[in-house]
């Protein structure tokens, strides 16, 4: 028997030096502010994903861009694949899972529900966006 890990897939993308954020409506991290994304289903592309995500929680369309980079911890099923994307339309807008969507500088960050997070953006930050 092997257990498959899940794979979530994320976005970061950037408006005016400032990148978006959701301030999540579900259970785990409620409350706090991540970057937007969500699990892959199976089958899909998780370039598609993450855009489908972000569109979902903020009702931004983006185009992905580049990988910024996979995310593992030590215990935990979850493979974070981020990615940077760009904003190609919508309207800012919280979804059914955030209760709020916003851009932040990311030296003034709010609480954030996943330390990892922090991770992501230094790894973005550290190649070209």
């Amino acid at each position: 028997v092997y257990y498959d890990p899940k794979v979530a897939a994320i976005c970061i993308v950037a408006r005016e030096g400032k990148v978006l954020m959701i301030r999540r409506a579900t259970e785990l991290g409620y409350g706090l502010w991540g970057l937007p994304g969500g699990y892959v289903d199976r089958g899909e592309v998780v370039e598609e994903a993450a855009a489908r995500e972000v569109w979902e929680e903020t009702g931004l369309i983006v185009e992905v861009n580049r990988l910024v980079g996979l995310f593992s911890q030590t215990g935990s099923p979850v493979i974070v694949v981020a990615f940077a994307a760009t904003e190609t339309g919508g309207k800012l807008a919280p979804g059914p899972e955030a209760l709020e969507a916003d851009f932040f500088p990311t030296g003034k960050l709010p609480e954030l529900a996943f330390p990892r997070d922090t991770e992501i953006l230094a790894q973005w930050q550290g190649g070209s966006s």
